[in-house]
């Protein structure tokens, strides 16, 4: 099952997601597995560093996954 990551604004850009969400341990590591095309989004493999991660998106990178919800609040 994918875990959940919460947002409050309307979008993450993908790079900081993959920090913030646990999935790559450094931003210059996030640059590097987007530059790679090891980073699927909804299914398709995207080399967009900065590409808006928002609420239902689904982000897969190695094994893990991990679908953005925004709160609500």
């Amino acid at each position: 099952m994918d875990q959940q990551f919460v947002i409050s604004d309307e979008y993450i850009e993908l790079n900081k997601l993959l920090k913030a969400s646990g999935l790559c341990d450094t931003g210059g590591q996030a640059k590097m597995v987007i530059e790679d095309k090891l980073v699927t989004v909804d299914g398709e493999i995207e080399t967009r560093k900065r590409k808006k991660i928002k609420d239902g998106m689904i982000v897969k990178y190695d094994s893990h996954g991990v679908k953005v919800v925004l709160c609500k609040e």
